[in-house]
């Protein structure tokens, strides 16, 4: 399943930031952040990861996300 976030991750220095926290989590398929949308969209394929949890990882690295 595809899950969407609406981050502040808004350019590559803070992509290099949550790569770690993001590639560490083992339920995490693969990820990608849009930073020319506007929202700064995180796009995160899982299997049965919840939602919640991946907020906990993005809040670890320091960024904020709201599921859209």
């Amino acid at each position: 399943r595809t899950l969407k976030f609406k981050t502040n991750i808004n350019c590559s220095g803070c992509i290099a930031a949550v790569t770690p926290f993001l590639n560490s989590e083992k339920e995490i398929l693969s990820w990608e952040v849009n930073t020319a949308d506007k929202n700064k969209i995180l796009t995160v394929t899982t299997e049965n990861l919840a939602a919640e949890n991946i907020q906990k990882v993005l809040e670890k690295a320091g960024y904020k996300s709201q599921v859209v």
